[in-house]
């Protein structure tokens, strides 16, 4: 394991963050009255597609496996990875509502928080592994890493759905407070644990990587 593996690792989540502190400050110069708990709907759709498209650029620019590199612009491929993403926010959308989110009330709401929570978990699985289930099936399961990246993308998938379920726990509370509203609460604690696992996992990398070992089989 290379030190400049694990510096571009850190610097291409940096900028992940940057995107995210981008979509709360940019839309706030042009639209008037914007706020993240006000019109969080508005944000939610802002903070999607400003987090989206970083994440596409800069694992098609930093090319951190080989399949980014023979195999993402196809159109067939592309098209399928957009597939999957729309497929995981209706499931994530119909899995919420079966543990007890509003059915109707807030429809919209539920659907855009599957919708973040895709862009934090599905889309850095698209970008570095593709349409390949059975890498993802690989990456996943326990001793299946075959490189940082890899190992990174585990920890920042797990962090996201943490966060969201943690924050899920405050909403019946009688607090009376705007961010308690559902699902707002979810998605700010999905925000912090991504962010949380963009800061940790590198240096959790580079802290253990005389201990760290990759099948590459």
């Amino acid at each position: 394991m290379k030190d400049t593996d694990i510096k571009r690792l850190l610097y291409t989540y940096l900028l992940c963050i940057f995107s995210i502190i981008l979509s709360i400050f940019i839309p706030s110069v042009f639209l008037e009255n914007f706020s993240i708990l006000e019109t969080h709907l508005m944000w939610w759709c802002i903070y999607s597609v400003f987090v989206t498209a970083v994440n596409v650029v800069l694992y098609l620019v930093v090319k951190p496996n080989v399949f980014l590199k023979e195999i993402h612009y196809h159109l067939s491929n592309i098209l399928k990875c957009c597939l999957y993403f729309l497929m995981s926010c209706f499931s994530f959308h119909v899995i919420f509502v079966l543990y007890e989110a509003p059915l109707i009330e807030f429809v919209l709401e539920t659907f855009l928080f599957a919708v973040l929570l895709s862009t934090f978990t599905i889309i850095p699985c698209l970008c570095l592994l593709g349409s390949n289930l059975k890498a993802w099936l690989r990456v996943f399961r326990r001793n299946g890493v075959t490189f940082i990246w890899e190992n990174s993308l585990q920890m920042t998938t797990i962090s996201s759905f943490v966060g969201a379920w943690l924050r899920a726990f405050p909403i019946p509370l009688d607090w009376e407070r705007p961010w308690q509203v559902w699902p707002i609460s979810c998605t700010l604690g999905e925000t912090l644990g991504y962010v949380a696992g963009l800061i940790i996992s590198p240096l959790w990398i580079c802290w253990n990587r005389k201990q760290l070992t990759y099948n590459n089989n």
